[in-house]
C-alpha cells in the first residue's frame, strides 16, 4: 500500500516533466517558423485580405485614404460588361494548351534521355537553361527570331515555300500563339527535370518483370512508365495552370498586350487598371475574380485526380 501511495506523487510529477517538456518543444518549434509565419501573414494573407475589400471600393491611391468610396458590388458588375477584361479571360483559358503541350513534350524527352541517350548530364543543363534565363533575353531572342521581314524563322519558311510567312507577336491572329511558343520553350527544362527524377522512383523491378512477360516498348511505357508518372503529372499540371493564370513578364516585355490586346491577359489588365489608370478598387475585383478561377481550377483538379493519378 505505501509503495503505491509513494509511486503516484513520482508518476504525477514525471507527467508534469513530460508536458513541459512539450511545451517547451512546441514553443521552440515556433520560435524557429515565427520568422516565415511573419512574413506569409504580412506579405501574403494580409495582401489577399486587403484586396478582396478593396474589391467592394472605388480608389484612386493618388488621392489617398480619403478618395476611398465603398462601391459594394458594382465593380464586380462592370466586370461582366468589361469587353477588354473578357477578352483577357479568353486568352487566359486559351494560353492555357500551352501546359499540357510541355508536359508531353517534356514526359517524351524524359524517357528518351532517360533510357537512350549518354552524356545526360549536358542535356538537362542544355534544356533547363531557358528556365533559369532571363526573361529579357529570352525575350529578344525570340524578338529576333519573330522578325517579320529578316527573323531567321520567316527566312526559312520563304526558303521552304511561304511566300507570306506570318508577322508572329506583330500579328493580332499569331501573337498569342508566339506567346504560347516562347512559354512551351521556357518550361520544356524544368518540367523535364521534375519528369526525370519521377522516372528514377520508378522501381526497376517492374520493367523487368514486363520483360519476362514479353512486354514491348510501348507496353511498358504505357502501363508502368504513365501511370507511375501521374502523381509527377498532376503536381505538373496543377503548378503549370497556375503559373499560365501569372503570366505577365514575357508580355510586359514584347507585347505590352497587343496588337489589338491579343495578348492582354488577366494580370496584365489588373496591372493596367491599376498601375496605368490608377483604379485600385477595379483592379483588386479584377484579382478577387482570378482568385476565384484559380480556386475552382485547382479543386476541379483536385476532385478529378482521384481517377487518374495513381500513388
Amino acid at each position: 500500500m505505501s509503495t503505491n501511495s509513494a509511486s503516484l506523487p513520482r508518476a504525477a510529477a514525471s507527467r508534469k516533466r513530460g508536458g513541459a517538456l512539450q511545451r517547451g518543444e512546441t514553443l521552440a518549434g515556433f520560435l524557429f517558423v515565427s520568422p516565415m509565419l511573419i512574413g506569409v501573414f504580412i506579405l501574403v494573407l494580409l495582401p489577399i485580405i486587403a484586396t478582396l475589400i478593396l474589391s467592394f471600393a472605388d480608389w484612386n491611391f493618388v488621392a489617398g485614404w480619403n478618395g476611398l468610396k465603398w462601391v459594394g458590388l458594382s465593380n464586380f458588375q462592370k466586370l461582366a460588361h468589361d469587353t477588354t477584361f473578357l477578352k483577357s479571360i479568353t486568352n487566359n483559358l486559351l494560353f492555357l494548351v500551352s501546359v499540357p503541350v510541355y508536359l508531353i513534350i517534356s514526359m517524351v524527352l524524359a524517357v528518351i534521355i532517360d533510357k537512350f541517350v549518354y552524356f545526360k548530364s549536358y542535356f538537362k543543363v542544355a534544356y533547363f537553361m531557358p528556365y533559369i534565363s532571363t526573361i529579357v533575353a529570352v525575350a529578344v531572342v525570340w524578338q529576333v527570331l519573330f522578325q517579320p521581314s529578316y527573323g531567321p524563322i520567316n527566312e526559312f519558311l520563304k526558303s521552304i515555300g511561304f511566300a507570306n510567312p506570318p508577322k508572329w507577336i506583330a500579328d493580332p491572329n499569331f501573337a498569342l500563339i508566339s506567346l504560347m511558343m516562347i512559354s512551351i520553350w521556357i518550361s520544356i527544362g524544368f518540367n523535364m527535370i521534375i519528369y526525370l527524377a519521377g522516372l528514377q522512383s520508378i522501381p526497376k523491378d517492374l520493367y523487368e518483370a514486363a520483360d519476362i512477360d514479353g512486354a514491348n516498348t510501348w507496353v511498358k511505357f504505357t502501363k508502368i512508365t504513365l501511370p507511375m508518372l501521374s502523381p509527377t503529372t498532376f503536381f505538373l499540371l496543377v503548378t503549370g495552370i497556375i503559373s499560365s493564370f501569372k503570366v505577365f513578364d514575357i508580355i510586359a516585355v514584347l507585347t505590352q498586350g497587343g496588337p489589338m490586346g491579343s495578348t492582354t491577359m488577366m494580370v496584365w489588365d489588373m496591372y493596367e487598371t491599376a498601375f496605368v489608370n490608377l483604379k485600385i478598387g477595379y483592379a483588386s475585383s479584377m484579382a478577387a475574380v482570378l482568385f476565384v478561377f484559380v480556386l475552382i481550377i485547382t479543386f476541379a483538379q483536385w476532385a478529378a485526380q482521384k481517377k487518374w493519378v495513381n500513388y
